[in-house]
């Protein structure tokens, strides 16, 4: 085990999953279409779909087809998983330099979770298939809170679940939604540019940021990380 740098002041690391660490848009957007063709709806863009990654799948619905009725935002959500959920662990393409930075922190003694909105089981089979799931101490899908972020329910469980307090974790994501996450749950927050939020957009919301990565070599460098 690798001693921890002066600058990995961080006694755990936690994830998102869509657009941090991994991207899964083909599986989603093929979700998205056979839902909306089997709703009767126009299929949504490409761009329309990415720019909603990081909601839950029933705002997403909502977003894009401005329908809030609860049944359809229910029967989107088994239409959406009978076609992305097989797509998706086939599918999924980890970002380049996750791999490297998971290892040097499971080297350097760091936990690491992920806390998303995707279902937990959808996580663990992604993470298996591509021989990691072994590098993370948790993984808290969306299924496995009552309230989906930004509230912290997922983030505070996970964090209490390795025996430490909000102020000695970071939580990296890609959405103001993942900023919002930690800032309410007082974690300090990373952003990573992986995804449709801008560099500009995290600086603009008023969230407060540790950290921009470019993207996840930078953030293992900004850690201090071999």
């Amino acid at each position: 085990m690798r001693e921890r740098t002066d600058r990995m002041q961080y006694q755990a690391v936690f994830f998102d999953f869509d657009y941090t660490l991994g991207d899964g848009t083909e599986a989603i957007v093929a979700g998205f279409r056979y839902a909306f063709s089997k709703m009767g709806l126009p299929e949504p863009g490409y761009e329309a779909v990415r720019r909603t990654i990081g909601m839950t799948l029933e705002d997403e619905y909502t977003h894009l087809s401005g329908d809030a009725d609860p049944q359809n935002r229910a029967r989107f959500r088994v239409l959406y998983t009978e076609k992305a959920g097989p797509m998706q662990v086939e599918t999924v393409r980890l970002y380049p330099g996750a791999v490297e930075l998971l290892t040097a922190l499971h080297q350097a003694g760091v936990p690491v979770g992920v806390v998303s909105t995707k279902r937990g089981d959808t996580l663990r089979a992604i993470l298996e298939a591509r021989d990691v799931a072994s590098l993370f101490a948790s993984i808290t899908g969306g299924d496995q809170v009552k309230h989906p972020k930004p509230d912290p329910e997922g983030l505070l469980a996970a964090i209490a679940a390795q025996g430490l307090t909000p102020e000695q974790v970071l939580y990296c994501g890609d959405t103001t939604i993942d900023g919002e996450t930690a800032r309410r749950a007082g974690a300090s927050f990373c952003a990573v540019l992986n995804g449709t939020t801008t560099a500009a957009d995290f600086q603009a919301s008023g969230l407060p940021c540790t950290h921009i990565a470019p993207d996840l070599g930078e953030l293992r460098q900004w850690l201090g990380l071999n």
